[in-house]
């Protein structure tokens, strides 16, 4: 039986690490292209190259005369956390108040918060635009971070919604007999039992804004205005010459933040997306 099990587990292993090599091979594939000369990308598919160079790196970090990728870097580092702020000083407020405290017509007003995430982006997009535009903020990061001060996410609302309803009540009530007001039951309570889904937050709030390329080519216009996503577009070019060497080398810097972030709070993502669904 025991070694009817070891084996079992040898197998399984086996199976994963083969099946995670497969799913890792397009990435592999690229860092491999991104060392390779430019004309051995395609005439030599192979992970393992008969040259390696760093001109990929170099050529494509200064991509543009005036202005260097790692400007790209610092433009989406500043709208990431900017948003993941936002979101998270508001969402959690938001949360707080569907979950602990009570006011007219909140389920109503929750039920209208749910219906949101259902709604296509799309059907919005011309009327932001259309107010983004009176309002002057094109070609500006307003648009990109303003609406999360106002606490636009719903998903994340409804996923603090979840955790903040398992903490038990009695703690707000011995609170409130200790003298606690509203806010500070959010600030000294709930907020510092709450770090796994507000890291949830920060952590799919960084990444989501960090690749989004749909909203930024929408309202960045300027190349000083743009992110790594756009910067990655600026290699591509519409006559079909497009420097593919440069494309790799920048797609696997730009990489390293999310996936830096992702492999050091992986663990609070699966506690605090697995904390919501427990009932309180």
């Amino acid at each position: 039986m025991d070694q009817s099990s070891s084996l079992n587990k040898v197998l399984t292993h086996l199976f994963i690490i083969i099946f995670g090599i497969l799913m890792l091979y397009p990435v592999i594939w690229m860092v491999s292209s991104s060392l390779k000369p430019e004309s051995l990308i395609f005439s030599s598919p192979s992970i393992w190259s008969k040259e390696w160079t760093l001109d990929n790196y170099i050529n494509g970090w200064n991509i543009v005369r005036d202005v260097n990728f790692g400007h790209f870097f610092k433009n989406s580092f500043l709208i990431s956390v900017i948003c993941v702020i936002a979101n998270l000083v508001t969402c959690s407020m938001a949360a707080y108040a569907f979950a602990r405290l009570k006011f007219p017509l909140k389920k109503l007003w929750f039920s209208c918060m749910l219906m949101t995430i259902m709604l296509p982006a799309h059907a919005t997009l011309i009327p932001q635009y259309t107010i983004f535009h009176h309002l002057d903020w094109i070609n500006t990061i307003l648009p990109l971070t303003i609406p999360k001060l106002l606490a636009t996410d719903a998903f994340f609302i409804f996923l603090m919604v979840q955790f903040f309803r398992v903490i038990p009540r009695e703690l707000d009530e011995s609170a409130i007999m200790d003298g606690c007001g509203i806010f500070q039951i959010y600030l000294k309570i709930v907020m510092p039992l709450a770090v796994p889904v507000l890291i949830t937050t920060a952590i799919f709030t960084f990444i989501w804004t960090w690749d989004d390329f749909f909203s930024q080519i929408l309202y960045l216009n300027t190349v000083d205005q743009f992110t790594v996503p756009l910067g990655l577009r600026l290699f591509l070019d519409s006559q079909g010459e497009s420097s593919w060497g440069s494309v790799f080398a920048m797609s696997v810097l730009s990489l390293i933040p999310i996936t830096t972030v992702f492999f050091i709070f992986q663990r609070y993502i699966v506690e605090g997306i697995a904390t919501t669904g427990i009932k309180g």
